[in-house]
């Protein structure tokens, strides 16, 4: 295209949203999220089916596991993770307009429980290095040690656990 050598090209969202973030940035938006949303410790939090609710999910999870509960970076970054994929994966194939989320946390584990109102299992796919999609269920198989599905006479409760190190 002639004539737009050498003039700045419009920054994207993403390239945005990167120079924006910060740990203490995450940190403050994770609060919010508590103060917003409440603490999925105490009771289920309601969040909408939207796709930005797999961020809200992520800053609770991160708030409780490495705040509240004093957990290592390592067990919060792959309670982080697996909670995304869940969300990810009620927001995308359930058709809800609403899911829960509820954490909780006893002698050496950890659970973080996502509640939908469909009763549609999901379902462990094979997967192959170069898929782009498909990988929730299969990162929630390898990385917690326990995971499953209850079903409930309206919806059912995806769930994992992991082990942690009680201090």
């Amino acid at each position: 295209m002639a004539g737009l050598e050498g003039m700045e090209q419009p920054r994207g969202d993403a390239h945005a949203a990167a120079a924006r973030w910060s740990p203490t940035v995450e940190d403050e938006h994770a609060l919010k999220a508590l103060e917003l949303y409440g603490n999925p410790t105490e009771a289920e939090v309601p969040l909408p089916s939207r796709p930005e609710s797999a961020a809200t999910a992520r800053r609770l999870t991160q708030v409780v596991v490495l705040r509240h509960w004093g957990l290592t970076p390592k067990t919060t970054e792959d309670a982080v993770l697996l909670v995304s994929e869940l969300v990810g994966n009620a927001v995308r194939h359930t058709g809800a307009r609403v899911f829960g989320l509820r954490l909780h946390r006893r002698r050496g584990w950890i659970r973080v429980e996502v509640r939908d109102p469909s009763r549609g299992l999901p379902c462990l796919m094979p997967v192959q290095e170069l898929d782009v999609s498909g990988r929730g269920l299969f990162l929630v198989d390898k990385l917690a040690d326990r995971w499953g599905v209850d079903l409930l006479p309206r919806g059912k409760t995806t769930w994992f656990e992991m082990r942690v190190t009680d201090r």
